[in-house]
């Protein structure tokens, strides 16, 4: 079969199949190349990738009529031929990094000796430079000079693709509109921010309830598994907003229906402002008393010197705008009172009497 690759060749293909020893890949023209399971194993032997997962690899050359390719260069294997191979090329290499020296790290790539600076070494979640002396880590050599006796290699830009490829990944999975599984990983004081396969977003707190709260703490907990919705996706600035609101039915819908015009409710103040109190009628809905309704108080009062949230106020439904969701309410007594008076005039019909506080008190 005539190659129709360059040594060094990069391809973006699919995993074919994985078996204990090869990862099978797709060349089309009914062809596979193979790749060393070992290469994309952890030190438990698990693999990273699956079938129908896309992987790039780089041409090694055709043995006993197979087509080899590989992720990387073994470090162990590579000699001079072909670290200069795979700087041309851009293909990435094993190296050991022997020692902590002045300005970076010392790495060995087979028997060839290269050079990291500091600012080459990790990505993202860097450590102390202590912790990358003895490991083996994948490198990108930028530079091969003299003959290969000055190589700088950096295994930041190997994070730094990786990291692309990850996002690119995500950001396909997540966009706006979508629902997805989520994960609460800590609650904080303006919401929470959740999981979503490895990716941190915000579930803000005015998207946590219909209803407003306060402490998020009082309808979410750590590792708690929600579905969200998700309403913003900036994935430019890596930043993703997910609401639990969102997939709620809106009780403004039937606001119209639940709440018709001269309905007497017990509420609660919930908030309280210059031109009135909005008081909570129901899960998720909040009418106004506008400070025109209100007694023996004017436009200049301030009104939270005389009400407190999570004060009991009984109101009347004057109007509903479930569109604009929007209710206007006016102060009542308060039904409980009204069950009371009802009850007690009843009866005083049951003794065929006409209702006389004086008389009542009478017969007591």
């Amino acid at each position: 079969m005539q190659n129709r690759f360059e040594i060094g060749q990069a391809f973006e293909t699919t995993v074919v199949a994985v078996t204990d020893s090869t990862i099978f890949i797709d060349l089309s023209a009914k062809s596979e190349g193979v790749v060393d399971r070992a290469e994309l194993a952890d030190e438990n032997g698990n693999v990273s990738v699956k079938e129908g997962d896309k992987i790039k690899v780089f041409f090694t050359g055709e043995v006993h009529g197979e087509m080899r390719f590989t992720t990387k260069i073994a470090g162990g294997k590579a000699d001079k031929e072909m670290i200069e191979n795979a700087f041309k090329n851009q293909i990435p290499v094993e190296g050991h990094v022997e020692s902590e020296i002045k300005g970076g790290f010392e790495v060995k790539i087979g028997s060839t000796r290269a050079f990291c600076p500091y600012s080459q070494m990790g990505y993202k979640n860097k450590e102390e430079p202590s912790a990358y002396v003895g490991k083996n880590l994948t490198f990108l050599i930028t530079e091969y000079k003299n003959e290969g006796r000055n190589i700088l290699v950096s295994n930041r830009k190997i994070g730094e693709n990786e990291y692309n490829v990850q996002m690119a990944k995500i950001a396909a999975e997540i966009k706006e509109g979508t629902i997805v599984e989520a994960k609460v990983e800590s609650l904080q004081s303006f919401g929470a921010f959740v999981n979503i396969n490895g990716f941190r977003a915000l579930l803000p707190i005015s998207e946590v309830s219909m209803e407003r709260i306060s402490n998020v703490a009082d309808v979410l907990e750590e590792g708690q598994e929600i579905k969200v919705k998700v309403i913003k996706a900036d994935w430019k600035n890596e930043k993703v907003s997910v609401s639990l609101k969102a997939l709620m039915a809106d009780p403004w819908d039937t606001a119209e229906e639940d709440y018709p015009e001269g309905t007497k409710i017990d509420g609660t103040i919930s908030r309280i402002t210059d031109f009135g109190l909005f008081v909570n009628i129901g899960k998720g809905i909040d009418g106004l008393v506008h400070i025109s309704e209100l007694e023996d108080v004017s436009a200049s009062t301030n009104l939270k010197k005389l009400y407190k949230p999570g004060q009991k106020m009984s109101v009347v439904v004057k109007e509903v705008d479930g569109e604009k969701k929007r209710i206007a309410l006016q102060t009542a007594s308060s039904v409980e009172q009204d069950k009371t008076a009802s009850k007690y005039m009843a009866e005083q019909d049951d003794d065929g009497e006409t209702y006389n506080p004086f008389a009542a008190f009478l017969k007591k």
